[in-house]
């Protein structure tokens, strides 16, 4: 058997750069401030998501009979039951079978402004970007080709933006329509910060 001839030159192993969170700041930035505004574009814009909420038959006297209760801002579940045991009491299952059966946000009453929620939203979306910045750069290094950077932090922008609001149909019986046209925002969203990404992705 021929031994391999070890006078010859082996090639250089190539550095690996590993590219870190706060290098990544600034398409963390981007991307939360271009989720921003396309968000504020579909919801005030193209308008498909102005279906996501129906009226209550006969308005005014479900607001009317709700309002002598001066019902404080929460959640609320109706009927409701505080254990597991309660839930089976025959009083409990006859509310249930009499229905309505309903979870219920109150807002405060009132005309309030929008501006803590945006900041709110806004906080998301870097928080978003900025656990896409950590698992790319856990799988992709410096200098990575362009679609190699956008499947990575297209998938886990997709999964922050979207997969959690899946529960809200599975538990809480919200329309999947409802839940689908969301999933289709947080795509959307994927996208774009993918497209960041790959955009600003560090070179070597």
């Amino acid at each position: 058997m021929r031994r391999p001839d070890r006078s010859r030159p082996t090639a250089p192993t190539p550095e690996v750069i590993v590219v870190t969170v706060l290098s990544l700041w600034l398409p963390v930035l981007l991307s939360a401030v271009l989720v921003f505004v396309a968000s504020s574009v579909i919801h005030m814009l193209v308008g498909y998501h102005a279906s996501d909420f129906a009226a209550l038959p006969r308005e005014e006297e479900v607001m009317e009979a709700l309002r002598r209760f001066d019902v404080p801002p929460g959640e609320y579940v109706m009927p409701h039951a505080a254990t597991a045991a309660a839930m089976k009491e025959p009083a409990y299952l006859e509310k249930v079978q009499r229905g309505p059966v309903a979870f219920v946000t109150v807002f405060p009453p009132g005309r309030t402004g929008m501006g803590a929620q945006l900041v709110q939203w806004f906080v998301y979306c870097v928080v978003v970007g900025v656990f896409a910045a950590y698992l790319t750069s856990r799988a992709v290094p410096a200098g990575a080709e362009y679609m190699s950077v956008f499947r990575f932090a297209g998938t886990a922008a997709f999964m922050g933006y979207a997969l959690a609001l899946w529960q809200s149909s599975i538990w809480y019986r919200r329309t999947w329509s409802t839940t689908l046209k969301n999933t289709l925002d947080g795509l959307i969203y994927g996208l774009l910060t993918a497209g960041v990404f790959g955009w600003l992705w560090p070179g070597t």
